[in-house]
């Protein structure tokens, strides 16, 4: 069987979705040396990705998602190369194309926060742009042969939003974490001074759209440490509109614990993560939450908001609080601070959290997937 997949996204630029995407590609290049793979790339990604297997080849797509080239002329080149089956990891399926595929669905974080201010755009053109993807997104899922979900919880979602007909055809297969670290060849400390982390400090790793909800953890976390200000936030992330607007906030509240990080290398961010009390993630909504798990994997303990879906990937590994509640949130992070016994159960748990989820076996249950579409 000839399969195509989608690795536009392909990469860690991309975060979740590129991190998903590069996973499956890599892992499906161990486990199946029998179907044919056609890896449809963009220019920016095309030689980060060397096939390893020589079942797999790369093809050059250079459409930029969301676009309408990529509505009009991607499902044309699709359809040269006479696939047998396509995987949209993403939602972004193009309208016109109309053989057989099935398609990822990470979360429906657009569908339930269709506010003006997760967007830069003039408010008309973001109206227009958001209509098109709930076209976009319902498109994918009623067409397509089979859907991913990546939790549990996304599966309720999507069939919630579009009818228990949809979870019929619904698979769950969780992403998973890294198990190695990846440690500097610099002092730990000389990276801490470089970016002006002198004290004990809590960390975040992610974005700062709104849902993730980091104008409350910046109150909660003045109200737990501001008067003492003897611990630090540390936020580490890309330096986007989204943290600018956070940053002016912080600057106005002359809030100077409060370290802002983009650009950051992974074997920093392994400090960062090692040296931390513990990571804290506060969002309101989430398809999987990959950064406290692997947080969890390089022994950080993680507080967290109470989430479902964050309680379905945590379980019982996570120090949880209401993420609405500001007074909760400063709580918890005090709580942290000063139960060094909470701690380390935190690690412990969370090292055997970890343990249930594995890229292979993700790799495994979507070539299942496949084949039974054969």
């Amino acid at each position: 069987m000839k399969i195509g997949i989608d690795a536009r996204f392909f990469g860690i630029r991309q975060k979740g979705l590129g991190r998903y995407t590069q996973k499956l590609v890599e892992n499906l290049e161990k486990i199946d040396q029998t179907n044919e793979y056609l890896i449809f790339l963009q220019k920016e990604n095309f030689e980060e990705y060397q096939p390893k297997n020589p079942n797999f080849k790369k093809v050059l797509a250079d459409y930029r998602w969301y676009t309408f080239r990529e509505q009009l002329f991607f499902p044309l080149m699709v359809r040269r190369y006479k696939i047998d089956l396509m995987h949209f990891p993403h939602f972004n399926v193009p309208l016109l194309y109309s053989k057989r595929f099935i398609v990822t669905i990470h979360d429906l974080t657009l569908v339930h926060f269709p506010t003006v201010k997760n967007s830069t755009l003039h408010p008309v053109f973001y109206w227009v742009k958001f209509f098109a993807y709930l076209i976009v997104i319902r498109s994918a899922i009623t067409r397509a042969e089979s859907i991913i979900a990546i939790s549990q919880f996304t599966k309720d979602d999507v069939v919630k939003k579009y009818g228990p007909a949809v979870g019929e055809k619904i698979t769950v297969t969780y992403e998973a974490c890294e198990d190695f670290c990846m440690f500097s060849r610099r002092n730990g400390q000389e990276i801490l001074q470089k970016y002006g982390i002198m004290k004990p400090y809590l960390v975040y790793v992610g974005n700062a759209y709104p849902h993730k909800n980091l104008d409350r953890l910046v109150l909660a976390f003045v109200r737990a440490f501001g008067e003492k200000k003897d611990f630090q936030l540390v936020l580490v992330g890309k330096d986007d509109y989204f943290y600018g607007q956070l940053r002016k906030s912080v600057q106005k509240q002359r809030t100077e614990d409060i370290v802002f990080l983009s650009d950051v290398s992974d074997y920093e961010l392994d400090v960062l993560f090692h040296r931390s009390v513990a990571n804290v993630f506060p969002s309101l909504y989430e398809g999987f939450g990959l950064p406290p798990l692997e947080a969890m994997s390089k022994g950080v303990p993680v507080i967290s908001s109470d989430h479902p879906c964050m309680r379905e990937v945590l379980g019982e590994s996570a120090y949880f609080f209401d993420g609405k509640d500001v007074g909760a949130m400063a709580e918890a992070m005090k709580k942290i601070v000063s139960d060094a016994g909470l701690r380390d159960e935190l690690i412990r748990r969370g090292y055997n959290q970890t343990k249930k989820y594995s890229w292979k076996k993700m790799a495994e249950e979507t070539l299942a997937i496949y084949s039974n579409k054969d």
